[in-house]
């Protein structure tokens, strides 16, 4: 007679997650480039309408910065570098910044 019995036991394992962060793409004010390249920018990269690039790129001109867009930390890397890019080919010293939302 065999007496021996098995025993099969799952174990689970709690993993918590954080939830991704979010990055602000922020531009940042100067005298030198154009508030029609800024809006060609937000409209083209960002995806803004015609009125939120305005608004944008006024409150960019009025406080000395604005935010383009809140994005994962690559996109928010990709079009930031992008719009660089397209500054300099056109000699605008247009500076970006990319700080994480809080």
């Amino acid at each position: 007679m065999n007496t021996e019995t098995e025993y099969m036991v799952e174990e689970k394992t709690l993993v918590q997650i954080a939830p991704p962060s979010f990055y602000k793409v922020i531009f940042l004010n100067d005298n030198t480039t154009p508030m029609e390249h800024v809006i060609e920018l937000l409209v083209i990269i960002f995806g803004h309408t015609q009125d939120s690039a305005t608004e944008v790129t006024l409150e960019i001109h009025n406080t000395g910065s604005g935010v383009a867009g809140i994005y994962s930390f690559e996109i928010a890397e990709q079009k930031a570098l992008e719009s660089t890019e397209r500054s300099r080919a056109k000699e605008y010293p247009l500076r970006i910044k990319i700080e994480r939302e809080e």
